[in-house]
């Protein structure tokens, strides 16, 4: 790749490392933000939930938006909304202003985050250079999340208001350079499609079927006692998606085009985004209640001891490049599950004095497998896709990690209220240690069971690479370094229909 197109995934990288960053910040921050506005144990929850709601809730429109209304638009529009919502939260007083500027601030991304992939994957050509791109920038995502964690940390101690700020002026700046590097739209007027029109009904079904859905699984991180209210979000948000199934057969020019689903790599790296970061959320989380909770170490130790989890910056974009290029990401992401079901069984056995030393082997595999699956993961989501409709494709996966982390984190928050109650021990804060200890175990199992269900559908994945590689014609050394995880793939739009829309950016 030339200087331009480096400088544009760096552009485009930092938004990634932005939207991590902030994650990790906010996390860190929490406990100050409570003790300083007074905030009660439920607003403080919701301050962090209020993210996810926006970002689960509107990635998919926020995907297909950014095919059908430009990308660099949308990508420019809400990376703007992000800055002010960002700073908006810094003056907050109340913890409501906080949950609205952090839901807002979500929603910004929800739009914001497929834009910027959609913008790689149709700037770059199908082969060994998107592969490089794709895994600089799923690198950079964890890197965001890693070194936001001490970021957090240090910003804290000069005021939790500096959490929000310092992404503003870091998104400034990733606007200005945004700004003069994305190419502008082509001036030629797309030819009108038939039906016309953007597909709102779609699209109101789609917005609302995600946020019920995401509601329904973030409420359970907050416990049972609204059951009957988080109960009936999901069943409207199951009946909503229904509706949208109907909307989207019917409608001239649909939102999404079910035939989408057709392509077994789409569907597969959805499915495989959502087990990897449902596992490797969920662990981090019950990782963090222990050594704060349960052993007593301040933010600022948690945050110094996870960054060897962030060893996947280095390791993204040189070590996966080489292996996907000889493997195949199919092979890669399995071996990237395979380390991440390791790296948690051995954690299982914690104990209340084991030392970073004994931690440091579970830490340093589970961020080399997040480097080998989540760019992997990225290629296949977009493998074969028609490039009018990469933001889709983008939109759906980011939908499935969004849901993956928030399913991860509500289930080992339930096991570990469950083994709580059930063990008599109060809790973290209450009861005798070794009752919490055995709730922490629980809480385990579930990144342990959903990184071996991910090894299951990883190899459905080889399977399916071996499968069309003997049916399908022989292929040069650059397409087979990116094989598809099916054989068949969906044709997507006439070539015309996909020219106006390109033209349409």
């Amino acid at each position: 790749m030339g200087a331009r197109a480096w400088a544009l995934l760096l552009v485009l990288c930092g938004t990634i490392f932005l939207e991590g960053a902030d994650i990790a910040m906010l996390a860190v921050a929490i406990p100050s933000i409570r003790s300083d506005l007074g905030l009660s144990t439920g607003t403080a929850a919701w301050v962090i939930s209020a993210y996810v709601l926006g970002y689960a809730g509107f990635t998919l429109l926020g995907g297909r938006a950014a095919d059908l209304l430009g990308r660099r638009r949308m990508f420019l529009t809400w990376l703007g909304v992000f800055l002010v919502f960002s700073g908006l939260g810094g003056f907050a007083t109340e913890g409501w202003m906080l949950i609205v500027a952090r839901f807002v601030t979500g929603v910004a991304a929800a739009f914001m985050t497929p834009a910027a992939m959609s913008i790689i994957t149709t700037s770059y050509a199908e082969g060994p250079a998107r592969n490089q791109a794709l895994l600089v920038f799923a690198g950079t995502s964890a890197g965001g999340f890693s070194l936001g964690l001490v970021i957090g940390g240090l910003l804290t101690e000069l005021g939790w208001q500096w959490v929000f700020f310092a992404p503003v002026l870091f998104a400034a700046v990733i606007l200005v350079a945004a700004v003069r590097l994305i190419p502008a739209p082509s001036p030629v007027v797309p030819a009108p499609s038939p039906g016309g029109g953007f597909d709102l009904p779609g699209a109101a079904a789609a917005a609302g079927a995600m946020l019920l859905l995401a509601y329904g699984v973030v409420s359970l991180e907050h416990g049972l006692a609204d059951w009957p209210l988080t109960l009936t979000s999901v069943a409207a948000g199951l009946l909503l998606v229904a509706a949208f199934v109907g909307i989207e057969r019917r409608a001239a020019v649909p939102l999404v085009r079910l035939g989408i689903f057709r392509t077994g790599t789409v569907v597969r790296a959805g499915l495989g985004a959502l087990l990897f970061l449902g596992a490797f959320m969920g662990f981090q989380f019950v990782l963090t209640l222990y050594l704060q909770e349960l052993r007593g170490w301040s933010s600022w130790q948690t945050a110094i001891a996870l960054v060897v989890m962030g060893c996947d910056v280095v390791l993204a974009p040189t070590l996966t490049p080489r292996l996907v290029n000889r493997y195949g990401h199919a092979r890669v992401i399995l071996a990237g599950f395979l380390l991440a079901a390791t790296a948690y069984a051995l954690f299982l056995p914690v104990g209340m004095d084991w030392t970073y030393a004994a931690m440091f082997p579970t830490l340093i595999l589970a961020g080399t497998a997040f480097a080998l699956a989540y760019g992997p993961l990225l290629i296949a989501a977009t493998d074969g896709v028609a490039e009018a409709e990469q933001g889709l494709a983008g939109g759906l996966l980011q939908t499935a990690t969004q849901f993956g982390a928030a399913i991860g984190i509500s289930a080992v928050t339930a096991v570990y209220g469950i083994a709580s109650a059930g063990g008599g021990s109060g809790g973290a804060h209450g009861g005798d240690a070794e009752g919490s200890l055995e709730a922490f175990r629980a809480a385990l199992t579930v990144p342990v069971v959903l990184a071996v269900l991910g090894v299951v559908v990883s190899l459905a994945g080889v399977r399916g690479v071996r499968g069309g590689r003997r049916k399908a014609q022989p292929a040069t050394r650059s397409h087979e370094s990116g094989s598809t995880l099916s054989a068949t793939v969906d044709p997507g739009p006439a070539p015309a229909a996909a020219s106006a829309a390109r033209d349409a950016r």
